[in-house]
């Protein structure tokens, strides 16, 4: 079976399922995406490891992970989801240490929160993608295939409009917004860092 390498195409709030978030997986080669389901923490750990700016005030999980495997020369060379049973994703880390490969079976989304963490590349299998995937049609909305057996979700779209609804950070000065981040990043408020920090880009540009 033919393996397909894919690449992450955002995290969203799941539509069918209260709590919890849909990680979207697209194709690097072609037009199919592959939405996961995936709990808070995960979708947290995944969000906070893509967002290079923002660094946690001490090591998630997943990052104590990678401190862990690098103090033992122990690299992730890459993450294959390789098993879909009754709508949930089996995938599988391919580890090296000192030439010797191993193959560790993981979750789905703590396999791809590691796979950003060593930038490894993750792979699906062909007949996978034919099953679940499903074609993205705009930046908003996802149209399910016919004989895709996964839930039907929405992305939310975040513009500069959305991220002023809420909150005055359009009112501060660059040296407030500075230290508001810096108060979101020690208290885990990720979402609020991470619409303060697009703040003061926008101004820096």
């Amino acid at each position: 079976m033919s393996l397909i390498r894919l690449t992450i195409k955002g995290i969203s709030y799941s539509q069918t399922q209260s709590g919890a978030y849909a990680l979207v997986l697209s194709e690097v080669e072609g037009s199919k995406t592959l939405p996961i389901i995936i709990g808070a923490f995960e979708a947290q750990s995944i969000a906070i490891a893509l967002e290079k700016e923002i660094r946690p005030p001490r090591p998630l999980t997943h990052d104590l992970f990678k401190s862990f495997a690098e103090r033992f020369e122990i690299q992730v060379k890459q993450v294959i989801i390789h098993k879909l049973v009754d709508g949930v994703f089996f995938s599988s880390l391919i580890c090296e240490q000192n030439g010797v490969e191993e193959v560790i079976d993981t979750r789905t989304s703590d396999a791809i929160a590691l796979a950003v963490r060593f930038q490894a590349p993750i792979f699906t299998y062909k007949n996978i993608l034919d099953k679940a995937g499903i074609y993205l049609k705009s930046d908003e909305h996802l149209e399910m295939q016919e004989d895709s057996e996964v839930d039907s979700i929405e992305l939310i779209a975040e513009s500069e409009d959305d991220y002023a609804k809420g909150n005055n950070y359009s009112e501060l000065s660059l040296s407030e917004l500075e230290e508001q981040l810096n108060d979101a990043v020690n208290n885990e408020d990720y979402e609020s860092a991470a619409k303060i920090r697009d703040e003061i880009s926008k101004r820096s540009s």
